[in-house]
Parts: C-alpha cells; sequence; structure tokens
C-alpha cells in the first residue's frame, strides 16, 4: 500500500505522521485507533533515530504498510502491517523492555506505547539490517448495540425520535 524509504532526520517524523495517520483513517480504522498507531509508529522511528543510529543524521529508514486481507486471520478481519527497517546494529531483542511504569521520569515509554497500541510487534535481523513487524487488526464487522440503536433512530428521522 505505502513504502516510505527516509533518512534519519526529525523533520521526516511530521511527514510520515501524517502519511500514517490518513492511510489508516482511509482503510476503516477509527479516529482514536488512527491516532494510536500513528503514535506507535513515530514511537519506532523514533527509536530508531536516538538507539539504532545514535542521532546521526542521514541514515536509511525504509517503512513499508502492507494491508492484511481477511483470510490471513477471519476471527480478526484485515488490517495493516507496518514493516520498519534500518541498517544499525544488531540489536538483543531480549534487552527491548521500556522502564517501570512506577519510575516517575521523562522518556522510556515508546515500546509501551507501541506494544500498547498493536497487536503484534515483532523484531528480528534479517539481511544485514534490523526489522520491526507491527500488525493492527480492523475489529471484526460486527457492530456494537449501540450502534444498531443509533442507525436505528437515525432512520427514524430528526422528528420522529
Amino acid at each position: 500500500m505505502l513504502k516510505l524509504d527516509f533518512r534519519s532526520d526529525p523533520s521526516m517524523l511530521c511527514v510520515v505522521r501524517g502519511a500514517i495517520e490518513r492511510l489508516t483513517e482511509v482503510t476503516g480504522f477509527s479516529a482514536a485507533d488512527s491516532r494510536s498507531i500513528t503514535r506507535a509508529v513515530d514511537e519506532a522511528i523514533t527509536n530508531i533515530m536516538r538507539h539504532s543510529y545514535k542521532n546521526h543524521p542521514g541514515k536509511e529508514i525504509v517503512l513499508q504498510v502492507l494491508r492484511l486481507k481477511p483470510s490471513a486471520r477471519p476471527d480478526r478481519g484485515d488490517g495493516l502491517v507496518f514493516l520498519l527497517c534500518d541498517r544499525g546494529p544488531a540489536v538483543d531483542p531480549a534487552k527491548m523492555q521500556g522502564r517501570p511504569l512506577d519510575e516517575i521520569k521523562p522518556g522510556g515509554l515508546g515500546l509501551h506505547f507501541i506494544r500498547q497500541s498493536m497487536d503484534i510487534v515483532e523484531f528480528k535481523r534479517a539481511r544485514g539490517g534490523n526489522l520491526l513487524r507491527l500488525v493492527k487488526y480492523l475489529q471484526p464487522a460486527a457492530q456494537p448495540e449501540a450502534g444498531k440503536r443509533r442507525e436505528a433512530l437515525a432512520d427514524l428521522g430528526p422528528t420522529n425520535r
């Protein structure tokens, strides 16, 4: 669906955020889910810039967004896969931990945001680079009762409520 090949430069984050937020909206995610997904991808790219590339500008980052078809996970519906690739040094996945949540201080919450926002978070080393795979499923098409009631009221028209 989308491929962005850009350099490690914090000014690129607003471009990526805009693209991801709009893509998730047109794919069918709610506004809240779109913001959450966008924040998770933004945090992941920020972590690549800070930790993998040690804030050195000009290093390659590739973001690919793929559509998951419903047949891949019929119980979850379709969704999106976000693949982030960098050429930084190898990272030990066991060391990819956010700081304890009871520590009150700035920073260190990016991994918590990512894991909270996404359904699947996988990291591996492949072809001389780091690959982060983030998956977010659209919810099944079943509609909550409140949504069905609102639709029924809307069908009545504004004066018959």
